[in-house]
């Protein structure tokens, strides 16, 4: 009897085995959900057979994008001259977002298509070189009472190396995390790169996660960030050693950062982010904390840097602004801006300039 039952059993199994396999394929399986070409144009496909529509969004421009359905079911548009650079993208399928359920790294992070230029030599890419280690790490948060992550980079051969480096601190902007900068800021490539191309010194590159309210982040980083990554981490503890920048809400914690404690950090990057321009209080506060921390900032800052993304990013009247109270206040700073408005485009340009000035 138990002989019968067991072969029924394997029987069992072997038939419902084979009925997942027998299973009638349809046009998702063999779906590039993404393509590049050589004149610069993508093309987004998702097989979506019941849907009523489809769409896309996300930061590659594609607002207005028309999707249309084949036969088959699958939709694809296909997006014109697209600027080399990472994208961030989702579907919107009838009104629903959806992340490409073909991506590899679904399970990972939002999807992001690489746009090469025609070259491939693009300075966040992806190459052939020795590459750093990029880790998700774990605090106790005594500033929000609970434990939270930020992504640490350290170069290649830190782990066989005795050596203290010095440390950036990178801070995303609002709607991100910790993971954004890896992601598609591509930090660890930039880095990478950079290192091997002998063009930045070795350091440590600390991403914390910033989606926390602005006025608390000065407490999160100085009480608990940085004791973490010097107890945990072999880097240099002083303020020639230790650099900060941060993007939109991170540049608005950036600020806070280095107004609260203007002798801790060497290095300073403030990119598209200034003061509200409707604030008064702001301004008022602002200046009066910058007349009292001049001299200071001045000493230990060695480089003090605003960067934008031309008049077309959206912080661009509000850095302006706040720049002349910096002029009116007697602080020393550099500032330039490039095309591209208030994108991951501008910002990965902006590590690419800043990494190999730091800590020389």
């Amino acid at each position: 009897m138990r002989k019968i039952l067991f072969a029924a059993m394997a029987l069992l199994v072997s038939v419902s085995a084979n009925a997942q396999f027998q299973r009638t394929p349809t046009p998702n399986d063999k779906l590039v959900s993404v393509e590049t070409a050589k004149d610069g144009s993508v093309t987004f496909r998702i097989y979506a057979p019941n849907a009523k529509q489809v769409g896309l969004s996300g930061d590659i421009g594609a607002r207005g994008l028309t999707f249309t359905k084949s036969d088959d079911g699958v939709w694809s548009a296909t997006l014109p001259n697209v600027t080399p650079g990472a994208f961030r993208y989702t579907f919107v399928v009838d009104g629903i977002t959806v992340f490409d359920p073909k991506y590899s790294r679904l399970g990972e992070i939002r999807p992001v298509v690489e746009i090469l230029p025609q070259d491939q030599d693009a300075f966040w890419a992806m190459k052939d070189v020795p590459h750093g280690a990029v880790a998700q790490v774990y605090y106790k948060s005594s500033t929000m009472g609970t434990t939270r992550r930020m992504h640490v980079w350290t170069p290649a051969g830190y782990n066989a190396s005795v050596d203290k480096l010095p440390v950036l601190y990178l801070i995303h902007g609002g709607g991100d995390n910790d993971a954004s900068w890896p992601g598609v800021g591509r930090a660890g490539q930039i880095l990478d790169n950079l290192l091997a191309e002998g063009k930045m010194v070795p350091m440590v590159v600390v991403m914390p996660d910033g989606s926390i309210s602005t006025d608390k982040f000065p407490d999160e980083l100085t009480k608990d960030i940085i004791p973490f990554v010097e107890k945990n981490y072999r880097v240099k503890t002083d303020s020639a050693n230790r650099a900060l920048a941060g993007l939109s809400m991170g540049g608005l914690e950036t600020l806070d950062s280095f107004m609260a404690h203007p002798d801790m950090f060497g290095y300073i990057n403030v990119m598209s982010s200034g003061w509200f321009t409707n604030n008064k209080e702001m301004y008022e506060k602002g200046e009066a904390r910058l007349k009292e921390i001049a001299a200071t900032l001045n000493k230990t800052a060695k480089l003090l840097i605003f960067t934008q993304g031309g008049e077309e990013d959206i912080a661009y009247a509000n850095g302006k602004a706040m720049l002349e109270v910096f002029k009116k206040c007697g602080i020393k700073f550099e500032y330039s801006e490039m095309p591209g408005g208030h994108t991951w485009h501008v910002w990965r340009h902006d590590l690419h300039n800043l990494a190999p000035r730091l800590f020389k």
